[in-house]
Order: structure tokens, then C-alpha cells, then sequence
């Protein structure tokens, strides 16, 4: 399954002698996209127990008599080890022509006990469920790969375009059942997504044993799932679920590394009417975040239509931005008197204000009155996809 990270995960070898880390979710396709990039390296998988104690030594003798004379090493699910980092850096320093690749699936609990041992020997790259023009592609609808969405928001592009496919009803299928590789051969599987969000969400976080308080973190995470494009109140999750402020940003931060949810920060010239501080939460993948709430209605009957069309843009415009190396940063925008713009894009030469509407609206007109240079865009299913 070609993915569009594919040409820089191939070519990274020619570029760098680091190791590769690539990140990101469990089943979002991390081993097999290295091993069909990589097919004759050595491919070395931390849970199967043999392995994960050979490595464990982090004795370079030993690591000698686990990979022979290969050139190339997969090591899978490295956040399992105890200190992930110094393995690869003993690796790194003793065999400077050995090609390292890494997987993992826990952010934080890789960049908290690597940060030192790794510091000049790794590049760290990102995985995320497939993107709608990856989802195109494989499913045969559109003949190239590309970054529609993205693209037509920076360039302005508001025209309906012609499709050969059903496109309303591809956009339904994405917003309900999400962009899982594996949704591609069981659509609209719902028993693979309430499986994937009772089970393989919390499995790296219970063994990595870094939530102390599983049922909480299970409820703290369905009510953001209500909660999606809202503002994030620690306060008020605390009372809520009767734990500390504290332990629910920790249960956040967590969340957030596990590439579960992610922050969006607000945009804001430091003026004392603007929203500073608190950021929106959204889903990486909407087809998680439906099975975590249990509800697969279609959009045309959910009050929460408007919200998921929100999330599957701002995070198909954050995955092009990844995958293209592009250096635009993603906020919201919001006056104390309640006007918004849903999304912001920011680079050093332009400011991009969107409306995000399913069906149509309007743009803030606080927000083009105080940032006049601004280009700005409403953008709905009809003038996007």
C-alpha cells in the first residue's frame, strides 16, 4: 500500500546516517510500510520475548550474535524496552554502515527516556492514518496521490470540480468510519473500530504503565470525543471526573503522545481580547473517535455533523503540512466576546483564516477587520473535495 511518506523514508539512507524513527499509532501501518520499503532488512520484533532480551543487554556482543551481517535492521515496537534510546545509540556508535529503522507507538514514552542517548543520531519521522488523498488512491477513486484538501485551502481554490465517483458518499464513509489502513478492507467494520478503541488504544499506555487510573483515562477520553472543536477546560474535566487538574493534562499529554488526539493552539498577536492559552482538542482519526462515543449514525441525522467535518479538515490540512515538510502552523482563532475562525494557517509570508462548514456559512468579519493582509476562506464539502 503505497503511503505518501514513501519517497522520504526511502531516500533517507542517502541523506542521513541517523537512525529512522518513525512514529505514530498502533495499526496505522508503520511495519508494513518498512518492510515493503525495506524488504530485505532484518526485521526485529521487541514483543517477542527472545528478542526483547537480547536487546535488553544493550551489550553490543550480544546485539552482534542477533543481527549477523545485516545491513539493514527493522527494530519494531522499540518503546517496549526499558530505555529505547541507549539501545540504539550503542548500535549507532559501534556499526556506523548498519541502516537502523525504529517503530514506535508511544511519543512520550520514547522521547522522555531517548532524548540524550539519541541527540544527534536519530531523525524522527511521523505516521498517521491514511490522509483522503491516500484513501483516494488506494481505493482506486483518483489516479495520483495528492494533497487536494490542502492545497485548495492555500491556493484559494473555491471551484466544484467534476468527479468520476461519488464523492459525497466517500466523504461519509471518512467521516464515519475513519482512515485506518484497515478500514480499507473492512469498510464500514465497526466491530474492528470498537475493538481497536477498547483494546488497542490503551495497550501501549497500561504496559508502558503510564496511567495510573485506567477507568478515568477511558472516560476522560469518551468525553473528549464529545467533545472535539470545543476549547479544552482542565477544571472543569476535573470535576467532572473527580480527579486533579494535574492528572487530567498528564492524562491529555499522554493521550496526545499516544497520537490519539492532538491540540490545536490558538492564534493570537498577544492582544488582550484574544484567547491565549487554551487549545481545542481534535481525533486523529474520526473512525476511533465514533466507536470511543459508540455512535456510527450518518451525518445527515447527528448534531455533530458539523464538528466532524471540522476535525477530518483540520487534520487532513496537518497531515499534508507533515508530509510535505511545509512550514505553515495550524491555530484557531477566538475574541473573548465569543467571535472565532475555525482554522488559521501561518507562515512567514501569509495568514490563511477558514470557516469550516459542512454546508456553507461565513467568515468572522472581527477577525478580516483586524488582520486586513489576511486571505481568508470558507470552506465547505462542496467547494473542497
Amino acid at each position: 500500500m503505497r503511503r505518501a511518506i514513501d519517497s522520504e523514508l526511502r531516500n533517507h539512507f542517502a541523506t542521513y546516517k541517523q537512525a529512522m524513527i518513525l512514529l505514530g499509532a498502533r495499526q496505522v501501518g508503520k511495519t508494513t510500510l518498512l518492510r515493503r520499503l525495506f524488504p530485505h532488512a532484518l526485521y526485529l520484533l521487541v514483543d517477542e520475548e527472545p528478542i526483547r532480551s537480547a536487546l535488553e543487554t544493550y551489550s553490543m556482543q550480544v546485539y552482534k550474535q542477533l543481527i549477523g551481517n545485516a545491513q539493514q535492521i527493522i527494530i519494531d515496537e522499540i518503546h517496549l524496552l526499558s530505555n529505547p534510546g541507549r539501545a540504539v545509540k550503542i548500535l549507532h556508535d559501534n556499526d556506523a554502515s548498519l541502516q537502523i529503522m525504529v517503530t514506535g507507538s508511544s511519543s512520550l514514552h520514547i522521547r522522555n527516556t531517548t532524548s540524550e542517548s539519541m541527540a544527534g543520531r536519530s531523525i524522527f519521522y511521523h505516521l498517521y492514518p491514511l490522509s483522503y488523498g491516500e484513501y483516494l488512491y488506494q481505493t482506486g477513486a483518483e489516479k495520483k496521490m495528492t494533497n487536494t484538501i490542502f492545497d485548495k485551502i492555500r491556493t484559494q481554490d473555491t471551484r466544484e470540480s467534476i468527479k468520476r465517483y461519488d464523492s459525497t458518499s466517500l466523504l461519509e464513509n471518512v467521516l464515519l468510519y475513519g482512515l485506518y489502513p484497515n478500514i480499507l478492507s473492512l469498510p464500514r467494520d465497526t466491530k474492528y473500530l470498537r475493538n481497536l478503541a477498547a483494546t488497542a488504544v490503551f495497550k501501549d499506555i497500561t504496559e508502558l504503565h503510564l496511567i495510573d487510573n485506567k477507568t478515568k483515562a477511558q472516560e476522560l477520553l469518551r468525553i473528549l470525543a464529545y467533545q472535539i472543536g470545543n476549547l479544552i477546560n482542565y477544571n472543569e474535566l476535573s470535576n467532572k471526573l473527580g480527579i486533579s487538574a494535574n492528572t487530567v493534562k498528564r492524562y491529555v499529554d499522554i493521550f496526545e503522545q499516544s497520537f490519539l488526539i492532538y491540540r490545536l493552539p490558538p492564534f493570537t498577536k498577544n492582544r488582550r481580547d484574544e484567547i491565549g492559552k487554551a487549545a481545542k482538542i481534535y481525533f486523529w482519526d474520526l473512525g476511533l473517535r465514533n466507536a470511543i462515543i459508540n455512535n456510527f449514525d450518518k451525518p445527515d441525522v447527528r448534531p455533530d455533523a458539523g464538528a466532524i467535518f471540522e476535525n477530518f479538515v483540520v487534520s487532513e490540512v496537518k497531515k499534508a503540512i507533515a508530509y510535505t515538510n511545509s512550514n505553515y502552523t495550524v491555530h484557531y482563532w477566538r475574541l473573548k466576546s465569543g467571535s472565532e475562525v475555525d482554522m488559521v494557517l501561518q507562515n512567514n509570508r501569509e495568514i490563511i483564516g477558514c470557516e469550516i462548514k459542512l454546508h456553507g456559512g461565513k467568515l468572522s468579519r472581527a477577525f478580516s477587520n483586524r488582520y486586513p493582509e489576511a486571505k481568508t476562506h470558507v470552506v465547505t464539502a462542496h467547494n473542497l473535495l
